[in-house]
């Protein structure tokens, strides 16, 4: 195990540079000239070669990227051009706002569609089945910019229960973290029946049964542990996808996070700012499927990893 994590460890390095690399060019190879973007096509000429060297865009692409490896070795990733702070300064700060936002939905998501998605494999095609299963289906078929406006009207407008925007007490983070983890609690409570589903018809299930052990045992300690590594994967992949799916939940509810900084960062041009927040949020994808990669030795001891 300790030489499997090594291993990973070792090739963690590689993704992050690949994952560097293309965030920049993705960035610099965008059609448009971002200095014209930035200061409109009726800005002095002067205007706009100052800027352009002062984001170093009067340099060749290869140039660029040497320079930008460089300073982000550093970790620096340059500066805003509308404040004029440091790009990874200005990210931190928003960081731990999108975190707490993250794992309230993931906590969300769990302690719904874990029980859900037990509960529907057990009662397999029963009225209760059918109906989380029709939850599940919902959850999928809503996109985040219509069911925030709704929680919103509902909750905040109609009811007067929850606050509508920001970030100033535990009542502001409900409705957001609802908002985000619905979509990722329908399709964990899918992949859990499935893989549920899968391990109740095992033979050493059967065997449990037989031996007299009583059905919370046989579910709980025998088939969620077996089928767990499917859904550990999903919640990997999942926490990383509500990182990046946070931009649109973070505007709707002016939440201060990395995701409304990116936003802010668009509609004003500060390319800066949209490439820093971009790289966070891709390491952060990558860290967190390495911690997943990790888990796996430790939820099924059965997995024989390659030495």
């Amino acid at each position: 195990m300790g030489r499997y994590i090594l291993k990973r460890l070792i090739l963690f390095f590689p993704v992050i540079f690949g994952v560097v690399t293309l965030v920049f060019f993705l960035i610099h190879l965008m059609p448009g000239d971002p200095v014209e973007v930035m200061l409109g096509e009726t800005a002095l000429s002067s205007e706009k070669e100052d800027l352009r060297k002062s984001l170093g865009l009067d340099k060749g692409i290869g140039e660029q990227y040497l320079i930008f490896l460089k300073n982000a070795r550093k970790g620096d990733l340059g500066k805003s051009v509308h404040t004029k702070r440091p790009v990874l300064e200005t990210v931190i700060e928003r960081y731990p706002a999108t975190l707490e936002l993250t794992i309230a939905a993931l906590i969300i998501a769990i302690l719904i569609s874990i029980p859900a998605g037990i509960i529907s494999a057990v009662k397999k095609d029963s009225f209760v089945d059918r109906g989380f299963m029709l939850f599940a289906l919902l959850g999928v078929s809503i996109p985040n910019f219509w069911l925030g406006p709704l929680l919103i009207i509902l909750f905040s407008i109609q009811l007067g229960w929850l606050p509508v925007a920001g970030r100033e007490s535990i009542y502001h983070l409900i409705l957001p973290a609802i908002t985000l983890g619905m979509g990722m609690s329908a399709i964990l409570s899918r992949m859990t029946r499935a893989s549920m589903l899968e391990v109740l018809n095992k033979e050493y299930i059967i065997t449990a049964r037989a031996k007299g052990l009583s059905s919370a045992v046989v579910i709980m300690k025998h088939a969620f542990r077996n089928a767990l590594i499917p859904v550990v994967t999903v919640i990997g992949l999942q926490f990383g996808a509500l990182l990046a799916g946070a931009v649109i939940t973070e505007t709707i509810f002016s939440w201060p996070g990395i995701g409304r900084l990116m936003i802010q960062g668009i509609y004003t041009r500060d390319y800066p700012i949209v490439q820093g927040c971009i790289l966070i949020i891709a390491l952060s994808y990558v860290l967190i499927n390495l911690i997943t990669d990790i888990l796996y030795s430790y939820i099924d001891p059965r997995i024989k990893y390659e030495k």
